[in-house]
Parts: structure tokens; C-alpha cells; sequence
């Protein structure tokens, strides 16, 4: 998919990216650790001072307080901390207010500033406990509501501990304790919604993804009747090493073949064996993901190894990978703002049905995190809607793995094949895309 950036913020990335993208012969420069930082710290700083306001405003939350200690962080925390800041340090907190003339404070009830971001107001010498400082800054501005992270449904918005709870409860006086409310709706806000700045970075990060795919699932890497699907998994996991990447989960690669028995195709991710040979005529399934300037990715793509004399891969695989391109349109067609995830699961499994299509989706948010806040649409075992996550709204600006799999009979297998595709995607008040495009066929072993 060819797309056009203007040069500005991360100007040079944006170059890197065009450049490789045309030319396909070597990996995106992965920045030095010091520059990473910068940009980190740019972009973090870009989202507190003009994205929050709004989310905050949207919520009805002019106070939320963040409280954590150090290697226990609320997941959102940890999102906040700049770049030299590993952890949290003792106990951190972080208060953002929202006066009614729409300015933002920042506060660190600490004895120093949390980086440049938050301005340390903790006078040791006027209030020897940390708490007091905090109470003086609640009785201070005098908020309408207090957020605290706390949540049922959602883990990420759920990151208070219920030591530091009851510790804050305690000491805060009777008449702000009515005023303490759940932040889970601006938690997940701040989590899924992506600034303009990410998004000018998030395609060159899942361009970085698919290059490693594309090494990994090759003749650089896979010897029919010698490589194991072991084997190309470490293969890819060096490779993200090497070019000083993380990723959140381990990859993993799956085979289905002729000869296999035609329940193949049902067999679950957690039966499945490490270290099949791969062999001639296999199709090989991929599933795998990076963390790049704090962004993730989350792909999954299939790949055919030729038999020697094939030049082609056999036309009803070509059918059926046919099929999962649909059923990702049909997906994507169904997101509209202020549907909840289960709406469109719901939708969309509909209309796959009324095509014939065997079809499962099981779509989630992504981005400071790989499994991240926002709406659920289908978990593999939830294809009736999932409770409580599957219930939140579809907003603009946020991310998504498009997550899924369709079925088809392949006459030459004379049984049903899956595809299980994954691509990351923007939903955006002009609908959604590929961040990267998306796989458009089964590509071969060796490449024709």
C-alpha cells in the first residue's frame, strides 16, 4: 500500500520508512536508545498537554489521581513515565487537574519532578507525610469528581492496588469521599486513543513488522525437511533482537497440510506442535508482533512452501486466503462510532453468514499495549459477544488488530482450510485503514 506523510515531526523516520518500503532490500533504521528517548518523551509530552485535557473533559473527570509504588505500577502509569524513568520511584503519585478555564496541572506529590512532565509538590519540611501533601492539593482546588484507577471489567483501567486505596480512603476526609469515582472510562480513553504524532510513527512500526515476517517466513530461514517451526519462531526472536526490538509475546508458527486429518484446522493454539518439520506443499501460518517507541504491533499472515516443479499455489488456498481478505472487509465496513464492540461482532458475523462463510473473529484494541484498553469485538470463545469489555463504545482515533479467521473447503485438500489473518488498522472519523496495508496473498517459499 503506497501512502503519503508530510515531513515534520520525525521527519527522517517517515524518509526511512518511503525509502525502504520502494526498495524492500534492507531493515528501517531502528534508532539509537538516546534518540528513542527523545521521541518517547515528545510524544508523551504532546498527549498529556493537548490530548488529556480533552479526554478528561469528555469523561467529567477534572481530577484523576494515579498512585503507585515502585515495581508495582498501574499499567496506565507506567505509560506516563518518561523515558529515564524505568519504574515508578517509592511511592509515585501523579495528579492531573482540569480547572474550568480548560489548563491542566500537572502535579508529582513528590520530592522531585517526575522528568520534565510533572512538577514535584511535596515540601517534606511543611508536610512531613506524603499523604498530607496530597490531601492539601485535593482541599486546594476542590475537584467535582476524583478518579481513582479501579475497574471490573477492565484490567488495564484496574492498576490501584487495594493497599494504596484504602491507605488514600482513610485519610481523605468525609466530604471528598462521595466525590471519588471510578476513572475506567478515562483510563481506557487515554490508553486507546492514538495522538496525530503516533500516528505519523505507527506505520513505519508495522512496516517493521511485516520486513521481519518477511525474513523470517523465507528461504533465508526455512530448508524444507530440515527447519522446524521451532526453529523459524527463535529465527524471528533474533532477528527482533538483533535490530534492538522488544517483542510482548512469542511468536509462533503452524502448519496445516494435505495429508493431515480434515479436523486439522480446529486443532487449538495450545495442542499444537512445537517442532514440526516443515516440509514441501505446507502452509504455514505466522503469528507475531514487536513493541517499538512504546507502540506494539500484532500480525499474523500465511505462507506456502512449493513443491519442487510447483510455481504456483494451488487455487483453492488462493480461494480461501480470498475469503479472509472478505471477511476482513465485511469487518471493517461495520465500525461506526458509538457502536459497542459486541455490535459489531455481531454485525459483521451476520453479514459473513450471509455469504457462507465459516467464520470466527475475535478483533482487539492495540497499541501501549498488545492485548490493549478499549472495545472487545469477539474473543475465539466469546463469538456471542464479550461481557463487559464488548459493551464499551467505538471511538475515533484508536487502534485495532483485526483479528480472525475464515474457513473454506479446498478441492484439492478435500478439507476445510483456515486462514487466520491479523492486521493493524485506525478507525479515524474518515473510517478505518491498514496502517500497512494488509497481506493480499500467500506468498511462496521460495519467493517466485
Amino acid at each position: 500500500m503506497k501512502r503519503i506523510f508530510k515531513i515534520g515531526f520525525l521527519g527522517h523516520f517517515i524518509i526511512t520508512f518511503l525509502k525502504v518500503s520502494v526498495a524492500q532490500t534492507s531493515f528501517i533504521n531502528v534508532l539509537p536508545v538516546e534518540e528513542q528517548a527523545r521521541i518517547v518523551d515528545e510524544i508523551l509530552e504532546d498527549r498529556i498537554d493537548n490530548l488529556l485535557p480533552v479526554l478528561m473533559k469528555r469523561s467529567g473527570i477534572d481530577m484523576w489521581i494515579l498512585i503507585s509504588r515502585e515495581y508495582n505500577e498501574d499499567p496506565v502509569m507506567k505509560t506516563m513515565l518518561p523515558s529515564s524513568w524505568l519504574s515508578a520511584r517509592r511511592r509515585t503519585i501523579m495528579v492531573f487537574n482540569l480547572k474550568d478555564s480548560g489548563e491542566l496541572e500537572k502535579i508529582a506529590i513528590a520530592r522531585y519532578n517526575v522528568g520534565k512532565l510533572l512538577k514535584g509538590a511535596w515540601d517534606i519540611d511543611v508536610y512531613p507525610n506524603q499523604w498530607e501533601a496530597l490531601l492539601e492539593i485535593i482541599k486546594e482546588r476542590n475537584p467535582k469528581q476524583i478518579g481513582l484507577n479501579f475497574s471490573i471489567d477492565f484490567a488495564l483501567a484496574d492498576g490501584l492496588v487495594k493497599s494504596e486505596h484504602d491507605a488514600f480512603m482513610n485519610v481523605l476526609p468525609k466530604e471528598y469521599r462521595s466525590k471519588v469515582v471510578s476513572a475506567e472510562s478515562l483510563a481506557i480513553a487515554w490508553l486507546e486513543t492514538r495522538s496525530k504524532k503516533e500516528l505519523q510513527i505507527y506505520p513505519m512500526i508495522c512496516h517493521l513488522g511485516h520486513q521481519i515476517l518477511q525474513y523470517g517466513l523465507s528461504e533465508n530461514v526455512i530448508h524444507p525437511g530440515i527447519t522446524t517451526t521451532d526453529d523459524v519462531v527463535w529465527a524471528l526472536r533474533q532477528k527482533v533482537k538483533d535490530l534492538g526490538l522488544d517483542t510482548w509475546f512469542q511468536p509462533s508458527v503452524s502448519v496445516q497440510r494435505n495429508e493431515v486429518g480434515s479436523t486439522e484446522f480446529l486443532r487449538s493454539f495450545s495442542r499444537r506442535p512445537e517442532k514440526d518439520i516443515i516440509r514441501f506443499g505446507d502452509l504455514l501460518h505466522v503469528d507475531f508482533g514487536i513493541t517499538y517507541l512504546r507502540l506494539n504491533t500484532d500480525q499474523q499472515q500465511h505462507f506456502y512452501v512449493l513443491k519442487p516443479g510447483e510455481k504456483e499455489v494451488p487455487a483453492g488456498l488462493v480461494k480461501a486466503f480470498n475469503n479472509g481478505n472478505l471477511l476482513q472487509d465485511i469487518l471493517v465496513r461495520n465500525f461506526k462510532k458509538g457502536k459497542t464492540g459486541n455490535q459489531i461482532l455481531k454485525d459483521a458475523l451476520a453479514e459473513a453468514e450471509g455469504k457462507g462463510f465459516i467464520a470466527s473473529i475475535y478483533t482487539h484494541p492495540i497499541g501501549l499495549h498488545g492485548h490493549a484498553a478499549g472495545p472487545s469485538i469477539g474473543m475465539w470463545d466469546q463469538q456471542q459477544g464479550v461481557k463487559g469489555r464488548g459493551d464499551y463504545l467505538l471511538y475515533e482515533n484508536t487502534a485495532y488488530s483485526i483479528e480472525l479467521f475464515a474457513a473454506t473447503e479446498v478441492e484439492e485438500w478435500k478439507k476445510p482450510v483456515r486462514i487466520m489473518l491479523e492486521e493493524d488498522g485506525v478507525y479515524t472519523k474518515d473510517g478505518f485503514y491498514f496502517l500497512d496495508g494488509r497481506a493480499e496473498e500467500i506468498l511462496t517459499i521460495p519467493r517466485k
